[in-house]
């Protein structure tokens, strides 16, 4: 039974074994609830947003209003493709509800000030399960989920399979692989109820094999091989991986600084030549039709590998 101690509410939380200190304060008319993890070794404190608007009770009189508005989860939302998802989808005149994740909190707090009303923010790193785990629990959303649009991973440390630990390779999948499907996991009852749909951003490092990226490309081949196994285990979720091209993002500017020493030659001058000339996609390009399959991606496209300019997506391909 919760204990009162003040303005705050106090529980113990049977699954971290801690408990939970639940404050609200008033701040400019909103509510503000600081969640408090004490434990016998650890003590942290964050700000979080747990519902829609200004009450759990929003979202129903959201949805009643919008009822074309879906409710998606984006994560890597603060950079690159994942933001240019983001801010599709806030743009529509659907109303989309977004819970969106990042490592940036200054672009999730933007995200929040901006669009107070739907938005939910969490920051963390996807390498961290548990933070994974738990990052939609508590989130009022009324039993339906619409989307997950997976976008976050990372490139590595581009060792050759010489040169890498075992530890590299583990973090790499963990990020990549392991923690989309802990997220599908806790979220796959409320996507099927919702007939939603799941959108990997994948790579043509899935099927082509560049010297160095062999950790990239192995994850980005598995994000592939989950998808066709969405396919067969969940006919009510539509599940479908993107291959964004070749992007102006922070990954390729990684690319250039950083990694090219490891690279063939021949890869070597095709990055730098895609920066050079121009030929570098910009974020919306991809991100955008990334944005519109989590909203309306149909049936028959679950299970497949796509480009994102594939004549298969063109009513997807949206400015």
């Amino acid at each position: 039974m919760p204990l009162s101690r003040g303005s705050c509410l106090i529980n113990y939380d049977l699954c971290s074994s801690r408990f939970l200190w639940y404050c609200q304060h008033s701040v400019g008319g909103w509510k503000i609830q600081r969640k408090v993890h004490r434990s016998t070794s650890t003590c942290k404190m964050s700000t979080e947003k747990n519902y829609f608007g200004s009450s759990p009770e929003y979202i129903l009189k959201h949805r009643t209003q919008y009822p074309s508005s879906r409710t998606i989860v984006v994560s890597g939302a603060t950079a690159g493709i994942g933001l240019a998802i983001a801010n599709h989808l806030l743009s529509s005149s659907d109303q989309h509800l977004l819970i969106l994740a990042g490592r940036k909190v200054d672009v999730l707090n933007d995200f929040q000030s901006t669009n107070p009303d739907r938005v939910i923010t969490r920051a963390g790193d996807m390498a961290d399960l548990g933070f994974v785990q738990s990052m939609l629990r508590g989130v009022q959303c009324d039993g339906r989920l619409d989307a997950l649009a997976l976008n976050h991973g990372t490139l590595g440390k581009c060792l050759r399979i010489g040169q890498m630990e075992g530890d590299e390779w583990d973090r790499t999948f963990r990020i990549n692989v392991t923690s989309c499907v802990v997220l599908i996991k806790e979220t796959l009852p409320l996507l099927r109820s919702a007939k939603g749909r799941i959108i990997f951003t994948s790579s043509g490092a899935a099927t082509n094999a560049y010297p160095s990226w062999g950790v990239y490309g192995a994850t980005k081949a598995a994000i592939n091989h989950l998808a066709m196994t969405l396919k067969n285990e969940e006919p009510d979720v539509t599940t479908v991986s993107i291959r964004p091209g070749v992007v102006d993002t922070a990954m390729q500017m990684d690319i250039r600084e950083k990694f090219l020493h490891n690279m063939d030659e021949k890869d070597q001058q095709k990055f730098l030549s895609a920066k050079s000339d121009g030929k570098l996609l910009p974020p919306e390009k991809p991100g955008n039709v990334i944005a519109e399959l989590a909203v309306k991606a149909k049936k028959e496209l679950s299970g497949l590998f796509l480009s994102w300019d594939d004549p298969q997506l063109a009513e997807y391909q949206v400015e």
